[in-house]
């Protein structure tokens, strides 16, 4: 990816501070502004489209909070990442509930911040960067939805998603990686009574041991060396809202059972704090893992798991979806084209059948990376066959040939060609008939004769 054309404006009225941040960014290979009031700020954001905005807490004709509110009225899909002191950490709090990203202490630990400006950046690439293009989304399949696709495993995915939001039961969603598990906890959260309050993510697997309590429940002052103030953890981000728990099954027994702790009762303690807390939180959690066979080895814990899974939900893999490939690639090529201000491009029609074939072990994130691949490096409106990855077409040579043992009768090798070119290049019996260089009338005689009328369609 180009990250000149990820553009960040750093606000903050200490001209040294945004400086510095600007000469950090800029170093990773980001378009880097600053402004220095809320007011400057808004003018930038007048003539420019941001992907991010670092701003802080209190500014000069405004406040940090202010700016992400008008910002956001202007961009919808603009991220922000707040700066603030010690005292003013309730302020970034609220921030974060009205939709900022995350929140950095002064004096900023550049590492940190380059570490959160991409985690930032990798959530807003989840959702189209305009309007428009969700508007075409949404028209195109048959319920409004952030899920591309019009098969019946997409549509009964959508359908149960939208029963389960009406709730605030615990949802459980299955399947592999890169699938759309985040779309679709966001979809339920998105179509509940809770929608306009907070949405926070929590990737499980990046959670030690050590650190797992007072990330999810924070921290009191001077509970641990360094912990020179309060700090909210993600359970009081998402009060009122939905905390999302991604890769449930790589956390570890010490998170496993401090989860279920709050599960049970909704109560709980910071790390260093007296005080019981209670938070309104609706909980879905999301695995690439299978938890049954994990529960059965004790590697997950079988009470948890059962809290959990109250209704579990399985999100289709690419492959069991072929028919949403086209519908997938026009999506992604808008949206590609328009973030990165390319032209419409379109794949030829050998290009999307050799899309179709392939099984696809990435899913739709392998897929989209793709499609953004093609449209940063393809000049032409065209994008033809020779200009996919080797991969597909190493894949579609593979899968095009067979083997046959030496020995085989005629009758063995006529049978197996028959079904490998059934099964392989179409199911279709005139069209098998024609590539094989016989009558349909012939094929039907053959697949009766070698008992294959029963596994053919």
């Amino acid at each position: 990816m180009n990250l000149s054309r990820i553009h960040i404006l750093v606000v903050d009225d200490e001209r040294a501070l945004c400086a510095g941040l600007q000469e950090a960014l800029r170093r990773e290979g980001y378009s880097v502004d600053t402004a220095h009031d809320a007011p400057a700020a808004l003018k930038r954001v007048e003539a420019r489209l941001y992907n991010l905005v670092v701003t802080d807490v209190r500014l000069p004709g405004s406040d940090g909070l202010q700016l992400l509110r008008e910002v956001r009225q202007r961009s919808p899909d603009t991220q922000f990442i707040v700066m603030t002191a010690y005292g003013t950490v309730e302020n970034a709090v609220t921030a974060m509930k009205d939709g900022a990203y995350d929140y950095l202490l002064k004096p900023v630990d550049v590492k940190r911040l380059r570490a959160v400006v991409v985690k930032a950046l990798e959530l807003q690439a989840v959702v189209a960067e305009n309007s428009e293009l969700r508007e075409r989304l949404r028209k195109r399949s048959e319920q409004p939805t952030q899920l591309v696709g019009e098969s019946e495993a997409v549509r009964r995915l959508v359908r149960t998603a939208e029963e389960v939001a009406r709730s605030d039961v615990t949802v459980l969603l299955e399947g592999e990686s890169g699938t759309g598990k985040e779309l679709v906890a966001r979809l339920i959260h998105n179509r509940s009574p809770r929608a306009a309050r907070p949405f926070i993510f929590v990737n499980c697997a990046a959670l030690t041991e050590t650190l797992v309590e007072a990330e999810l429940f924070g921290h009191a002052r001077g509970s641990f060396t360094g912990a020179i103030a309060d700090k909210p953890g993600r359970f009081h981000l998402a009060d009122g809202g939905t905390l999302f728990l991604d890769e449930i099954g790589d956390l570890g027994p010490k998170g496993q059972g401090d989860l279920l702790r709050v599960l049970e009762d909704g109560m709980f303690r910071m790390v260093g704090g007296t005080a019981l807390q209670r938070v309104d939180v609706r909980i879905i959690a999301a695995t690439n893992k299978n938890l049954a066979e994990a529960v059965a080895t004790q590697k997950f814990r079988e009470d948890l798991y059962y809290r959990l899974q109250i209704v579990p939900i399985l999100v289709p893999p690419l492959r069991d979806r072929a028919d949403d490939i086209p519908l997938l690639i026009e999506s992604f090529l808008e949206h590609f084209a328009a973030k990165y201000l390319r032209r419409r491009k379109q794949l030829s029609g050998e290009a999307l059948q050799l899309c179709q074939r392939f099984p696809w072990p990435g899913n739709v994130r392998q897929l989209r990376n793709v499609v953004e691949r093609l449209v940063v490096t393809c000049p032409d409106p065209v994008i033809g066959v020779e200009a996919l990855p080797e991969f597909l077409h190493t894949h579609d040579r593979e899968a095009s040939t067979f083997a046959m043992r030496v020995g085989m009768t005629l009758a063995e090798a006529e049978k197996l060609l028959i079904r490998q070119t059934l099964s392989r290049l179409t199911s279709n019996r005139e069209e098998a008939a024609r590539a094989l260089g016989v009558s349909r009338r012939t094929l039907q005689y053959k697949l009766k004769r070698y008992g294959l009328l029963d596994s053919q369609p």
